[in-house]
């Protein structure tokens, strides 16, 4: 049996998880969790960091997308440093393609509200509005 995802959409769906549940081979395990994060708002996410990207000097330096990304997912989860073995910091925090439609909603205004303190202008302004009525 493979892995397998379904989205409790309605009746349906419903019914198929229970038939994947009765079919499932003893010592299989079943995970109920919220959505994680939509393909609209993954889309929004990347736009408003290279627009970050281009345009803040943090600290003297220009970070790439990805470690802009790094640096607001460990801002809303308030997550940790630690010394990497070869020196420099590492933080431990959560990968955005595991966080719920809500918490990925809250990362966006987070990344928003950096712009806005920054003067940053966006690509598509519209995107923040969107990305609230998306939540």
């Amino acid at each position: 049996m493979t892995k397998r995802l379904i989205i409790l959409a309605g009746d349906f769906q419903r019914q198929r998880a229970h038939h994947a549940i009765d079919e499932a081979p003893a010592g299989y395990a079943v995970e109920i969790k919220p959505a994680t994060r939509s393909l609209d708002q993954n889309a929004k996410l990347w736009p408003m960091l290279q627009d970050i990207s281009r345009q803040v000097d943090w600290y003297g330096q220009k970070l790439t997308k990805d470690e802009w990304k790094d640096v607001f997912s460990a801002a809303l989860k308030k997550q940790k440093a630690v010394p990497g073995i070869d020196g420099g910091f590492v933080v431990c925090g959560q990968r955005t393609s595991t966080m719920t439609k809500s918490d990925f909603s809250d990362l966006i205004e987070v990344i928003y509200a950096f712009g806005a303190d920054k003067r940053v202008a966006w690509t598509d302004p519209a995107q923040v509005e969107d990305m609230r009525v998306a939540a």
